[in-house]
């Protein structure tokens, strides 16, 4: 299901049912049969321990379950035609959960002083994979496969350092550019790259043991049982929120879905209503803002709708992040059961062009960029980002915490201090690099490269550019 179709949608509800082929429980039988799925992807993930070995999320076990009992292996699961479209739909509904909650936020002062070289660091990780993306895009690429359309290449951080859910929502852009199967050809780098954050993280932390790169364990420390096997046991267990409404009125749950749809539905407005302004153009065309982006817009404003109303404090942000991520296990799942493998077989040479260049980027980023531009702890919070560079911020969670069990290292902490700068950066990543690229790629390129070399001459002017001594003691290492 394309944007213009769930803006025709909106207008006339009858188009749902027109698309999905007369079939009013098509919809529901799909998200029941990904239900069943993701059912089985938890008991691997519990039972078997090459899975729990490597941290293998039960919403990918049951996406390459989906793949192969799908249409377009054996066909046992007798999914709809659209279902393909759901992982773009519930991407939306993810980006909408991003503001909800939100408290008051630290100054830039205070972000810069404490986690200064973590901002740089992880920013620089993310705008370089999409500069790279850029150039490669204008020139190699074009040069080995003149037939393939520009914004391939933004495939590569989109699927890398955006994981499943920016290689959504910039696929569905770039489709509506030009770019045939980008979803599909986004899901597969997302995926791929999970695969690279799971084993090639896991294979780099033991090298660093026994090189001595770490600093506060000396072998690849064991994660308890409960990360192991995802099923956390009485005593451990923590709250995934509060009631803060009472249930005579209204449900808690329902209450904060109502909050996050809201922004959703608004997001998809203001995306129509910013395609109709005539005037709104870029390259001659009208301007297209994705409704992922125009769905964190309208959350923006809804959350500070409630924050007039004096209702802000009544949204619990443990229960809207558990939303959040309840979508996006469907959408991850639904999104590797949708991709399209004669899609892949014919793109499988830039494919492999792309990971094997993003593969010895993050790697090149972690060796030679860490020690110079990561204050102390260097491998520690350097494995954090690979983590999340080549899968997501979960994955690099995983790995800093298999070196860093306590988190002594401060690198959660201060990421999430930087994020608090990255986040509006991101958003125009998201929503409009992939435009811009698609119209004006040489200018936008020559941006982002600026940005990427800008940000390198920052660490070396704030002073956060250090000793590159891998083995060497530093300053605030316990």
């Amino acid at each position: 299901m394309t944007p213009e179709m769930i803006a025709e949608a909106v207008k006339n509800p009858d188009v749902i049912a027109k698309v999905m082929g007369g079939a009013p429980l098509a919809i529901l039988k799909d998200f029941g049969f990904m239900a069943v799925l993701l059912f089985i992807g938890k008991v691997v993930r519990a039972k078997i321990p090459f899975f729990q070995n490597f941290f293998i999320p039960a919403s990918v076990i049951a996406g390459f379950l989906g793949l192969v009992l799908g249409p377009q292996v054996l066909n046992v699961l007798p999914f709809s035609t659209v279902m393909g479209s759901y992982a773009w739909l519930l991407v939306v509904v993810l980006f909408a959960t991003f503001p909800i909650g939100q408290k008051k936020l630290e100054s830039k002062k205070v972000i810069i002083d404490k986690a200064g070289s973590t901002f740089l660091y992880n920013l620089f990780a993310e705008v370089a994979q999409f500069a790279i993306a850029a150039v490669l895009g204008l020139s190699v690429m074009k040069l080995l496969w003149p037939q393939l359309h520009e914004g391939f290449a933004w495939m590569l951080p989109a699927g890398f350092a955006g994981g499943h859910g920016y290689a959504t929502a910039i696929g569905g852009t770039l489709e509506k550019y030009g770019f045939e199967n980008a979803i599909t050809v986004g899901m597969t780098m997302a995926t791929i790259g999970l695969l690279v954050a799971i084993f090639g993280g896991i294979l780099l932390i033991k090298l660093a043991t026994r090189k001595g790169y770490t600093r506060i364990v000396k072998e690849a420390y064991t994660l308890p049982e409960s990360m192991r096997t995802g099923l956390v046991p009485p005593g451990e267990r923590a709250s995934v929120g509060e009631q803060t409404v009472s249930p005579m009125s209204m449900d808690p749950l329902a209450w904060h879905s109502a909050i996050i749809l809201f922004a959703t539905l608004g997001g998809i407005y203001l995306t129509k209503w910013i395609g109709e302004i005539s005037w709104l153009t870029i390259g001659g065309k009208p301007l297209y803002m994705p409704e992922v982006s125009t769905a964190m817009i309208a959350a923006i404003v809804v959350q500070r709708l409630l924050m007039m109303l004096n209702m802000d404090g009544y949204i619990d942000k443990k229960v809207v992040t558990r939303i959040g991520s309840g979508v996006s296990d469907y959408m991850v799942g639904f999104g590797v059961a949708s991709i399209k493998i004669s899609v892949v077989v014919q793109f499988w040479q830039p494919l492999l062009f792309l990971i094997v260049v993003g593969i010895l980027w993050v790697l090149f980023n972690l060796y030679i960029l860490g020690p110079r531009m990561l204050s102390n702890y260097w491998f520690e919070r350097g494995i954090f980002t690979f983590g999340w560079s080549t899968g997501v911020v979960a994955f690099g969670v995983i790995l800093l915490r298999i070196v860093d069990p306590d988190f002594v290292s401060e690198a959660l902490e201060d990421y999430g201090l930087a994020y608090i700068l990255i986040a509006p950066i991101e958003l125009f990543l998201v929503a409009l690099s992939p435009v811009f690229f698609a119209t004006y790629g040489l200018w936008t390129t020559l941006v982002l490269v600026t940005a990427a070399l800008g940000l390198l001459g920052a660490a070396k002017m704030l002073g956060f550019w250090y000793n590159s001594n891998k083995l060497a003691p530093r300053a605030g290492e316990k």
